[in-house]
Parts: C-alpha cells; structure tokens; sequence
C-alpha cells in the first residue's frame, strides 16, 4: 500500500530531524535521564519506521488485511510510543509516559502480524 510507504518517507524524516533536534536544540535543556528517554523515542520511531516501510513493499506484493493491519499498528505505535515519550522527556509530565506501554503493545501487535504474513506467504 502505497500509504504505508509514504507514511514511513515521512517519518523517517522526522526521526532524523526530531534526533538532531534533541542532539542539538535540547542539549543542556533537559536532564540527562530526560535526553536517554527522548533519544528511545527517535530509536524506536526509526525501526518501526523501518517496519512501515517494509510492510508497504510487501504489499506491493501481497495484497493482505494482516499486512494492512501490521502497517497502522506499527504507525499507532509510533504515534503513541514514541510521540508520548517526547512530550514526556520535554515536560516531565507522567501522564503522558503512561500512553507509552500503549504503543508498545501496538508495535508488538504489528511484528505478530508482519511475522505470521511473511510465514504464510513466503
């Protein structure tokens, strides 16, 4: 799906620039436990980034609801793993680092079904 390829475009960009961001714009701002967290967001944002990407190729050749289904869960994960941990590190708000587990889940589900795809098919 070329949806998925373009969401992956997309956020590898902001991976890059929300890393040099935190490397250069929040140094010296922020605790150094506060950049490890914000430094976990970009890592996890650019491997399932990675995942999305993969998945819209796969589509290209394998039109599949499990397929489809493992994109948004690894673009939900991002968006609310990665997305709760940069508000988190930034505010020191724990709220928002109890919506994180919520996107690990996401992305535990989207590996599941990017897995038993890949099994079925190839």
């Amino acid at each position: 799906m070329k949806l998925f390829l373009i969401l992956g475009a997309i956020n590898g960009f902001l991976a890059v620039a929300l890393g040099a961001f935190g490397a250069h714009g929040l140094e010296g701002k922020l605790s150094e436990k506060a950049i490890d967290t914000y430094e976990k967001a970009v890592t996890y944002q650019m491997f399932h980034t990675m995942a999305l990407l993969v998945t819209g190729l796969l589509l290209v050749k394998f039109q599949s609801g499990g397929l489809i289904w493992a994109g948004w869960m690894f673009f939900v994960g991002i968006l609310l793993f990665s997305g709760s941990l940069y508000i988190y590190s930034i505010t020191q708000i724990k709220t928002f680092a109890m919506i994180t587990p919520l996107g690990g889940v996401a992305f535990l589900i989207g590996w599941i079904l990017l897995g038993y795809v890949v099994a079925k098919h190839l």
